[in-house]
């Protein structure tokens, strides 16, 4: 028999195909479809759905019923969907408030959310000035090193904090990274106290932001906006006078998605800022 690579990768994508055809089924309005029903309908023996609806239940995307033995959507879809969602009213939220903050500040803006120990930039608007940052949306950076990374850090809770930095072995990017854990538990307390982080030259050479959060209607940091830019423009004092507008639009943001402070206009996450020392 034949058992070339072509042939294995095509069985493969059949069968990604196949779990895509029925994880759809249950799109239909079905609460629960038992494996005879999913094989007729996707036209697949009942031995091949068997297989697949198995696989999809040890991945959480299903769940089987003890009583009846149907499948239903699992707890990983639903959080799949929320993320979309979550992502989809980031969007709306972001984009007007995204393009007055990069036509304010001239610099590159972004917004980023947490996956582990990296932040991943899930919207962007480019800087109009000919010297400028170049990244895209999708793009994927450690967040030690970073201001949108570091900022999201700072507020997560304080068990999946102690979950992420243990381990953790920072990479040294640049003289300036954060060499550890201990500086890194330092820089944090500061993120969390003045509401706001910021990288000079941490993640790459030449290159600063300043990063703020936004808020969920929980009152939750679900992601950070920042701005971006190289330091000949955005060097310590220089980057710190973007500290007020970046926070101001990470709030303007989290109130379009809900966020009410109730501590009478002080911007999500600790004090207003305050210029502060140039970096030696």
């Amino acid at each position: 028999m034949n058992d070339s690579p072509e042939r294995r990768q095509h069985s493969t994508l059949s069968s990604v195909r196949n779990a895509a055809r029925l994880l759809k089924e249950f799109g239909r309005g079905d609460r629960e479809i038992g494996v005879t029903e999913l094989s007729r309908r996707l036209g697949i023996g009942k031995s091949t759905a068997h297989r697949l609806l198995s696989t999809l239940a040890d991945e959480r995307l299903l769940e089987q019923d003890p009583h009846t033995g149907a499948y239903r959507l699992g707890l990983a879809m639903y959080e799949l969907g929320a993320s979309v969602a979550l992502h989809t009213d980031l969007h709306e939220a972001c984009s007007p408030v995204l393009d007055q903050l990069r036509n304010a500040t001239r610099e590159t803006v972004q917004v980023a959310v947490l996956d582990g120990r990296e932040v991943v930039y899930i919207e962007r608007r480019e800087s109009p000035q000919t010297l400028r940052l170049f990244g895209r949306v999708g793009h994927r950076n450690e967040a030690h090193c970073t201001s949108t990374g570091k900022l999201l850090l700072a507020f997560l809770p304080p068990d999946r904090l102690e979950v992420t930095l243990r381990g953790w072995r920072l990479a040294r990017k640049t003289p300036f990274t954060v060499p550890d854990t201990r500086a890194l538990r330092t820089a944090l307390e500061t993120v969390r106290q003045q509401g706001w982080a910021e990288n000079i030259s941490e993640s790459e050479l030449g290159v600063a932001s300043i990063a703020a959060p936004i808020r969920n209607g929980r009152g939750e940091v679900i992601a950070a906006v920042s701005v971006a830019g190289p330091v000949q423009r955005l060097g310590n004092d220089s980057l710190r006078r973007f500290a007020r507008p970046v926070v101001e639009a990470g709030l303007a943001i989290s109130r379009r998605l809900g966020y009410r402070d109730v501590r009478g206009g002080t911007p999500a996450g600790g004090r207003r800022p305050q210029p502060s020392p140039a970096r030696p």
